[in-house]
């Protein structure tokens, strides 16, 4: 199937909210409705765009999207960034409405891993609060525990997703064995080291790891809370993401049975001297034929991601537990996206990054059983955002899998929206039209 047979079928699009304020969610791999499908998390700011200090206040919430939108304010928080908010999530698995995000820490509570950051649970019904002793990355689903990272070494690594220290950037080094990835339990707020970052180093080791600073990232938890993944990163050029070098592993919550899926260290001609990083285009990370990114559970057991396999880089299917890896949508899903699998995995869901000239992102639909693939809408970006302040598109499923929920610029503001997509999930496409 060629490219350019992908069927052009946008889709009604409707903006969540009014006023002058800017809303946006965050990450891909959460949900910001509720269970019900009626309240939809949310961060709130005053500005489209700045270049974040620490100190910019972000009002927490949710919209109530049967009563005109209105928006509910839980808490505020400094702790937060353009990519993924304040880590927000619902507690769905406890009974009523509860949620938790990332929150800032006193300079002078030093007992904790992490000086600065801290994360705060709000029972909306009870009007109680709980801080915790560590910043979410990412909830089980069941929502008894969480793991969490340190977001000071994200911010040396990877500042589109760290967060400004308030007490002053802490000292990191490369591969700590008192760092890495912690467990926290929901009932307790205790946490546990599970893998250290020097532990990871230890694990089939290569040469290119000697001399590099390592971290963790895009952490996923499975279904049913009995395996999660992450990608190992590390590299000796932290201001140039092209030198970036990847793992994808799965392990047990307890932090067993580590497991290596893909590797993808390579020769790193950008590491000489006279290399100028500054020549590198915003999203040309993205397109690298060596990234690892965007990994998403399918179900249990299959994990997919865009990454490089066997010397070819495509949306990966992986079985965690055979290690058997299979190519989906070879011919019509070409390039990096944010990708989740429907509740029902018949279909995947998807966007792209900002087409160089044109600067607009598509909104993508894939028909996992017939191979084919919708391309549901397009949306402007503005090129002069930058990579830290950029508002991709994120684009998450709502829980009957009717709705879509994304982030956008499109109207010089950034914003939340929601987008019907029944007409093509009900196999109701007949006056769809083939993409010219």
């Amino acid at each position: 199937m060629p490219e350019n047979s992908a069927i052009w079928h946008p889709c009604p699009l409707r903006r969540v909210g009014g006023g002058a304020q800017h809303h946006f969610f965050g990450y891909y791999n959460k949900h910001p409705w509720d269970r019900s499908g009626r309240y939809l998390l949310a961060q709130r700011v005053p500005m489209m765009s700045a270049d974040l200090s620490g100190a910019e206040v972000a009002e927490v919430g949710f919209f109530d999207l049967q009563d005109a939108d209105r928006f509910y304010v839980v808490g505020k928080t400094t702790t937060w960034n353009w990519q993924m908010g304040s880590q927000l999530q619902w507690l769905s698995g406890l009974p009523g409405r509860q949620l938790i995000y990332n929150t800032r820490a006193s300079c002078s509570d030093v007992d904790y891993p992490y000086a600065d950051f801290r994360a705060t649970a709000v029972d909306v019904d009870k009007q109680v609060r709980t801080e915790y002793p560590l910043p979410i990355y990412v909830l089980a689903p069941n929502s008894k525990w969480a793991l969490c990272v340190d977001y000071s070494r994200f911010e040396v690594t990877h500042p589109t997703i760290g967060y400004r220290a308030s007490c002053g950037e802490p000292v990191l080094t490369n591969a700590p064995d008192d760092d890495g990835i912690y467990r926290m339990e929901i009932d307790t707020g205790d946490a546990e080291l599970i893998l250290s970052l020097y532990d990871l180093t230890q694990f089939q080791p290569l040469p290119s790891m000697d001399n590099a600073i390592h971290w963790v990232t895009h952490l996923e938890i499975n279904p049913a809370a009995t395996r999660f993944l992450f990608i190992h990163r590390w590299t000796e050029r932290v201001e140039d993401e092209t030198c970036f070098l990847h793992r994808l592993f799965t392990m047990n919550p307890d932090g067993s049975d580590l497991r290596l899926l893909e590797c993808t260290d390579h020769p790193l001609p950008q590491l000489e001297e006279n290399f100028d990083a500054n020549q590198v285009g915003t999203f040309d990370y993205e397109k690298s034929e060596y990234q690892i990114s965007h990994p998403a559970w399918k179900n249990d057991d299959e994990i997919i991601v865009w990454g490089p396999h066997n010397d070819s880089i495509h949306y990966h299917l992986y079985n965690d537990h055979s290690g058997e890896v299979q190519v989906i949508g070879a011919d019509c899903l070409t390039e990096n996206g944010h990708m989740t699998y429907s509740p029902d995995g018949n279909w995947i869901l998807s966007d792209t990054y900002p087409d160089s000239t044109s600067n607009e992102r598509l909104l993508i639909l894939y028909d996992v059983a017939n191979d084919q693939r919708y391309d549901i809408g397009s949306f402007y970006t503005d090129p002069d955002l930058g990579k830290p302040n950029r508002c991709d598109l994120h684009p998450r499923w709502s829980p009957d899998a009717r709705q879509l929920c994304i982030d956008s610029v499109h109207e010089q503001q950034r914003q939340m929206y929601l987008v019907d997509v029944s007409a093509i999930t009900a196999g109701t496409t007949r006056s769809a039209s083939r993409r010219r």
